[in-house]
């Protein structure tokens, strides 16, 4: 059977596939009732055949370059994380494999099944919170326990089905314009990368906009990919790179570690990093793949995300979440009906990370600052605009701006990050002054 054959059996569907109903895997249900709690792809899972058939250069570039952003600033968060609870060099690698190789599987699995882009990682800022609480003085076992708590409480929770109920009562303008305040600071890094490392940065630039400009060479060479390449040459002709760190072993061992249940730690830490799992990061990514054209599976992304983070505690890693700029990455270029490559291919390469993580870490230590914000910033160009547009493009626009303006300001109140706080503001001000939009 031809790959032209087996998509149009894969669109035209059985009698099975079509009862799924209108809204797929955003919510529906046999025969247009109550949406049902666990949400079924719109489509079956994608044959060995199909995937191959799907896969593309544009959708490969995006997934390494999701791989590097991931690896790099994300990835220096948790070792300041780390360094404030004084953790060996095993914890910390087994906490690398986990939030990688763990993760990688489920991202994997779960976009293969949905057929959708559905990339799942770590809560960057739930694990500035843990940072925080072990610097004020939590023990390690501690924390492990609170987070075993946390996945188990997001677990409670989408199951329940209030998470898909929340998502969808949220204006999306609103919830956009969120999602441009946490984006901005990439956009922001790329411009302070051109300032501070411009024999770099700039070569990047101008590479992404000529490749952006010229269409049919952006089919053989996507623009990221192409800022990717310069950029590395860049670094090496300048000898800007650092020099990477010793790692010892090249493989990562996963370390389990009891966890410790303690009246302090749960309070603390349960309900904020739970909410930077379900409102922030879930939230995003929602968001992002639903502005793109995608549906993604709300209440199935919530349970998945809360057993992960229950199995992956014991391991050392922060909960698991579906992630915002990931998920913006691989849906920032192709055809949305094969975008779900991209994320196949980053839970393989998040695997093969995560199990030579010493190694890929230290190469990624060694890359410049601004070599790495100026990727990030130009990734992120496209759903940096895409979120303005979204965000204040029609309807909620002041409680939109209200959102923006405190997610950007970074307030953080009761150990709960400034996007959180963004959206409850942005929800007060337009029930306030915007009631009829």
């Amino acid at each position: 059977m031809t790959a032209q054959s087996e998509q149009g059996r894969d669109t035209r569907g059985s009698g099975h596939d079509r009862a799924v109903g209108s809204d797929g895997a955003g919510g529906g249900s046999a025969g247009g009732g109550r949406p049902r709690l666990l949400e079924r792809p719109d489509r079956r899972p994608p044959s060995p055949r199909r995937v191959l058939a799907d896969l593309g250069p544009s959708y490969a570039a995006s997934a390494v370059v999701a791989l590097v952003f991931s690896a790099t600033g994300p990835v220096a968060v948790i070792f300041a994380a780390g360094s404030s609870g004084g953790l060996s060099g095993a914890e910390m690698a087994s906490w690398i494999f986990a939030v990688f190789f763990v993760n990688g599987v489920l991202t994997l699995g779960v976009s293969w099944f949905y057929r959708t882009p559905l990339a799942f990682f770590w809560t960057i800022p739930g694990t500035v919170v843990v940072g925080n609480a072990l610097a004020g003085g939590l023990r390690w076992s501690e924390v492990l326990g609170a987070l075993v708590v946390t996945g188990v409480l997001v677990t409670v929770l989408g199951l329940s089905g209030l998470v898909r109920w929340v998502n969808d009562a949220l204006p999306l303008p609103i919830v956009m314009a969120m999602v441009a305040g946490v984006f901005l600071d990439f956009g922001l890094g790329l411009v302070g990368s051109v300032g501070s490392l411009p024999l770099v940065a700039v070569p990047m630039v101008a590479v992404f906009l000529l490749l952006s400009a010229l269409g049919r060479w952006a089919r053989w060479m996507p623009p990221v990919l192409g800022a990717l390449l310069v950029g590395v040459a860049a670094v090496v002709l300048t000898g800007s790179a650092g020099g990477a760190p010793q790692t010892g072993s090249p493989v990562a061992l996963p370390l389990l570690q009891a966890p410790e249940f303690t009246v302090r730690a749960l309070t603390e830490l349960v309900v904020p990093v739970a909410i930077t799992v379900l409102v922030v990061q879930n939230g995003q990514g929602v968001a992002v793949l639903r502005s793109a054209g995608h549906r993604p599976p709300v209440n199935v992304s919530a349970i998945v995300s809360g057993v992960w983070s229950v199995g992956v505690a014991p391991l050392g890693a922060v909960s698991t979440c579906l992630t915002g700029p990931t998920n913006a990455l691989l849906v920032a270029t192709g055809e949305r009906a094969r975008q779900y490559t991209a994320a196949l291919t980053l839970g393989v390469l998040a695997m093969v990370l995560g199990v030579f993580a010493p190694v890929f870490v230290g190469l990624m230590s060694a890359a410049p600052a601004a070599f790495v914000a100026a990727l990030g910033g130009l990734a992120m160009l496209r759903p940096l605009q895409n979120a303005f547009v979204a965000g204040f493009g029609s309807t909620h626009t002041l409680g939109a701006l209200a959102c923006f303006l405190v997610t950007v300001a970074d307030v953080q109140l009761w150990n709960v990050g400034a996007p959180f706080w963004g959206l409850v503001v942005g929800l007060a001000v337009s029930a306030l002054v915007e009631r009829r939009g």
